[in-house]
């Protein structure tokens, strides 16, 4: 999958990628591996899951480790 196509997917539900990103969700869907997000609090960790399972139609299940 190119990361333009994940970049105007994930434009379309309301989350904007920049190239690097949309690079890594798009290597990591054409592999079929899981993609680790981390990071800051309110860096949009969450929505991008919420929003790949929108656009994906998968299941979003959430796991938070303290």
């Amino acid at each position: 999958m190119e990361p333009a196509v994940v970049s105007d997917a994930l434009r379309q539900h309301g989350y904007l990628a920049d190239d690097g990103l949309a690079t890594v969700v798009a290597l990591a869907m054409a592999l079929h591996r899981p993609l680790l997000l981390e990071g800051e609090a309110g860096v949009g960790k969450t929505e991008l899951a919420k929003v790949l399972a929108e656009w994906t139609g998968a299941e979003l299940l959430r796991l938070q480790c303290y």
